[in-house]
């Protein structure tokens, strides 16, 4: 069992029946009344996010969320296929369950396959993937002098802005988390 006055962001547990997860916390003692917890919770099987306030005293059961390290195979129509890297046993997943931080996977990849009690919810890809740029423009010398961003599509289809001294070709890094490029390779 946790308190609410426990929370923490990334602490999961079960509430009316789901599983939820806290994005963000603050705990809020005001001058006058009772203190109280407010938080943004996001379901973690539909992904929709509320936003609900609690008392400290509050307590709900612990949701164990399993994180599985799988290596992603490919896909086929609209499964998607992972390999447990201890037993070599293959799981097809489900499309609908991929985010869209998942358009920077490449085949042979190593994801986190998120499960509660058996069944998957979601994927996360590395934090930081190496990628190959196959399509963007040339950079025109000198337009180097402000921080300007061109397209560039990369090698898993995905299209990022980059800035103008990326060259077809080249190895980038790119932050899953947020989609945006990081450095050269």
């Amino acid at each position: 069992m946790i308190t609410a006055g426990d929370f923490r962001n990334g602490v999961t547990f079960e509430m009316d029946g789901n599983v939820v997860s806290i994005i963000e916390f603050q705990h809020v003692k005001p001058g006058k009344g009772a203190a109280f917890v407010r938080t943004k919770i996001r379901n973690v099987i539909t992904g929709a996010v509320t936003e609900k306030t609690f008392n400290p005293n509050d307590k709900f059961p612990t949701a164990f969320i399993e994180r599985k390290d799988m290596q992603y195979l490919y896909s086929d129509g609209d499964l998607y296929y992972f390999m447990d890297t201890e037993t070599y046993e293959q799981t097809p997943i489900n499309g609908s369950i991929m985010g869209d931080n998942f358009k920077f996977v490449k085949e042979n990849m190593e994801c986190k396959v998120l499960s509660y009690k058996g069944n998957v919810f979601g994927i996360e890809p590395p934090n930081f993937v190496e990628l190959q740029v196959t399509k963007t423009e040339p950079g025109v010398k000198g337009d180097t002098a402000t921080n300007t961003l061109k397209p560039a599509t990369l090698e898993t289809g995905a299209e990022i802005r980059v800035p103008l001294f990326i060259n077809e070709g080249e190895m980038i890094r790119i932050d899953t988390r947020t989609g945006e490029y990081m450095e050269r390779a």
